[in-house]
Formats: structure tokens, sequence, C-alpha cells
């Protein structure tokens, strides 16, 4: 009887003792990713993943590496959570050695093309890194010359709504003129607007041209394309690219052609339409849309609007432009969040900035920065619901 109650004792000891040290479960978002895989090294800096929250139950979770929105949780009209943001499950998919990829950056020093990579301030004349075909394309190179979408920020969480994120550019950095210190305010407010705000000083006349590069799926399934989105877009002129996505000065009005968004209307309507020059160019949608709002961050700039969830997503800025890209790029190489493959149109980009190349185009307004003055630049990302 004693051994029996010895080895009962033993039994239960060692029970313990194996639940003691089973792997405790990670914490995960609600949209399901493990903050964990976001802790890591990148080039001495260190990474990690920052929730917020809202009173409503929306929740964005947002990286410092490349200052990255990597999900962003709304509801739908039936009150389901949905994620409306394409994006990677660890912070490894991020990194420019797996994925040369924009997925929810902060763009600098500069968002866009800049033709050649050239451009002229005070007589003086500045050559940029070149990544895209002729062109300097979101401000850096290749993997010598990364830009900002590939650097890691300085982080501080204000509070449970409230994200900021700083970064130094130096003097020279990737062409750049000026000592640049720049950042990226994400704010969640409680009627479920991402409120994106940009700043930055230079010592040293330099441009600017600051965005984020997030892809939207309001269905909240990447497997099916934005093209049965509807979509508005508040502009009654493009600017006209050609074949090497570069701009060349002029405008073109939208009344008539594929670019019409004034009033909504699905996306895949004309997204085929290769017989237009500019979607021919574009392969699709991937143009600057002149904004009639000039600035009013008080006037929708664009809508999107998902039928499927009755999502529909806002957009207000104090930006003179939208680029407005399809996804048209997206070919089924990169597997995303959930495993799931992105194809083409998989996604929208709605990005608030000034219009491409213009250091090279003076009739257009200006992105240069002088000691002394403050650049600011404020996206609004606001979602409802439409039954």
């Amino acid at each position: 009887m004693k051994q029996l109650k010895t080895a009962a004792g033993l039994g239960a000891i060692l029970l313990l003792a194996a639940c003691g040290s089973q792997t405790k479960a990670p914490q995960l978002t609600k949209s399901g990713l493990d903050p964990e895989k976001f802790v890591a090294e990148f080039r001495g800096d260190s990474t990690a993943l920052y929730t917020l929250v809202n009173a409503s139950g929306t929740e964005a979770c947002i990286t410092n590496f490349g200052g990255r929105l990597v999900s962003l949780m709304v509801p739908d009209k039936e009150g389901n959570l949905k994620d409306v943001v394409l994006g990677f499950d660890s912070i490894q998919a991020y990194f420019p050695e797996t994925n040369l990829s924009d997925f929810g950056s902060s763009v600098g020093r500069f968002a866009n093309r800049i033709n050649e990579g050239k451009f002229k301030l005070d007589s003086t004349e500045y050559q940029l890194p070149l990544n895209n075909g002729k062109h300097s394309l979101h401000g850096g190179g290749e993997l010598g010359d990364l830009g900002w979408q590939y650097r890691v920020y300085k982080a501080d969480q204000k509070n449970d709504s409230t994200l900021v994120l700083t970064i130094q550019s130096p003097d020279g950095d990737n062409g750049y003129p000026g000592n640049l210190t720049a950042s990226v305010t994400y704010t969640l407010r409680s009627d479920n607007a991402l409120d994106i705000s940009y700043s930055a000083t230079t010592d040293k006349p330099t441009i600017i041209n600051l965005t984020n590069h997030s892809y939207f799926n309001l269905s909240g399934d990447p497997n099916t394309p934005v093209t049965d989105n509807l979509l508005l877009v508040n502009a009654s002129q493009i600017t006209p690219i050609d074949s090497t996505y570069m701009t060349d000065g002029t405008m073109m009005d939208v009344k008539g052609t594929p670019f019409d968004f004034i009033e909504a209307r699905m996306i895949g309507e004309k997204i085929k339409d290769f017989d237009n020059e500019q979607v021919k160019n574009g392969n699709g949608y991937d143009h600057n849309f002149v904004l009639d709002t000039k600035g009013d961050i008080s006037k929708v700039a664009c809508e999107l609007y998902s039928p499927k969830t009755g999502i529909v997503l806002d957009v207000y800025t104090n930006e003179p432009g939208v680029q407005v890209y399809s996804g048209n790029f997206l070919d089924g190489s990169v597997t995303g969040k959930n495993g799931i493959v992105y194809n083409q149109h998989a996604g929208i980009c709605l990005e608030t900035q000034h219009y491409p190349d213009s250091p090279n185009k003076p009739q257009w307004p200006s992105t240069r920065l002088n000691p002394g003055e403050t650049y600011n630049s404020q996206c609004i990302y606001k979602f409802s619901i439409k039954n």
C-alpha cells in the first residue's frame, strides 16, 4: 500500500513537471499574427510588432521595419472583423533578401519615380540610384542602397492608439542632400479611421515626398481580386505616363476614358482596355490622379467599396495627388499571410503624395524642403459600413 502511494505521488509530480514544461501558447493578435515572429535584428537594429486598438475592436498591427502596416482588422456589415491589407506573417518575409516589396511601407525619401534619378537644386545636380529601369523609384536602390521601406525606425508607442516612428537620414543618403529627421505617426481613431501623419526637417535644401504603400482588399480575402470593388476618385485629371511609367509634365482629362472615376464604378470594368494607351502603359492602373480636393483634407479624395463585405474606405489627404496602383505586377510569386498567394489585382494601393518627378517639373507643386521649414503630410484611411 505504501508503494502504491509512492507511485501515485511520483506520478503526480511527473505530471506537474510535464505541465510546467509545456511551451506557453503565443498571444496572437486579432489578425492571427504572432508578435514573437517580428522580433529580430536587421543590420544591427531591433525590429518588433506594435498593436493599436480602439473601443470598437478595430486593430492595426505595425512593424518598425519600414514603418509598415502589417494588418488592419475592421468590421464588415455582419459585424465580423476582416483583415483588409496585404502583408506577411513574419518579419523575415519583409527583409529585402527575401522579398523586395513595398507592402504596407512608409516610403521615403521620395515616393514614386524620378526621371533617370536626377534632379537639380540651386544649380547643383544630384544623382540617385536607379532601381526601376532607368528611373529611381521610392527613394532607394537595390540591396546596397535601400530605401526607408527596408530600414528600421525608432518606435515610441504613446498609448493603445498611437505609435510614433522616427528615422534619421544622413546627408548624401542614397544621393539625397541634407541631414533629414522624419517621423510617421499612426493613430487609430475611435471612428475607425487610421490617421497617418508625416513630418520632417532638414539642415540643407532637399526634396521629400512620403506616402504609405498598403495594398487594400476590402473583401478580407486576397484570393478574391479587387476588380469587383467600386472605386471613386475625386480627380478630373491624371498625369499621363510613357512606357517606362514616367510622367511627361502634362495633364490629361479623365472624362470619357478608363480613368474616369468621378462617379464610383467597378475597378475591373476597363482595367484591361489596352487599346487605351495609358492603360497599356500602366499595365492597368498605375497612375497619379490630380485631386480636385486641392489639399482640403475635409473632402473625400477617393472611396473604395466592397459589395461583398459592405466595407467602405474613404481616403482624406492634404496632398495634391493620389497614386492609384491596382496590383498589376502581383504575379503569384509572393505568398502572404495565412499562406495566401498574391495574384494579380489581389490588392489596390491608394498612395497620397505629390506628383511623380515633381523636382523636374517646376509647373507642379514643389517637393522642396528648406532648413527652418517643417514638411507635413497627412493621409486618413477611414472605414465604415454600407449595407
